[in-house]
């Protein structure tokens, strides 16, 4: 792991905005804002909580591509990771990002028809902050 990564490992955290990013049917980029991950793996792996009855969803499992943007209002700093996210639908991966007061999103619950987990996998990222960017692997 690089100096830039480990310095910006608790960013995602930190950053008051995230963005989930997917490709639509005509190869155009969506983004939209999300609840924030529901647990991580440094700055490679991010989890989420989603439905599965949801247009990102339908687009994630047509085309992998994402990307998650962290950024920080307040001193204008942003991250851009660039990845793959997996929708997971399995009894486990729904658990693992179930939290307390879920069930106003999910009316069926954890084990309900339109509750799943979405995983993100970065390969690259992109800092920005003071008028400068840098870009790097994620290793």
């Amino acid at each position: 792991m690089s100096d830039l990564q480990k310095e910006l490992e608790p960013f995602p955290d930190e950053a008051g905005l995230s963005f989930v990013g997917s490709v639509d049917d005509g190869g155009f980029p969506q983004v939209k804002a999300m609840l924030a991950p529901r647990g991580r793996e440094g700055l490679r792996v991010f989890r989420f909580s989603t439905n599965a009855s949801s247009m990102r969803v339908a687009q994630f499992r047509r085309n992998g591509a994402a990307c998650l943007y962290f950024c920080d209002p307040r001193t204008f700093r942003g991250l851009l990771l660039t990845g793959t996210m997996e929708v997971l639908e399995d009894a486990a991966s729904r658990r693992r990002v179930w939290r307390e007061g879920d069930e106003r999103y999910y009316p069926g619950g954890v084990d309900g028809p339109d509750c799943c987990a979405l995983r993100f996998t970065a390969r690259t990222g992109r800092y920005y902050c003071d008028f400068h960017s840098e870009n790097f692997e994620i290793k």
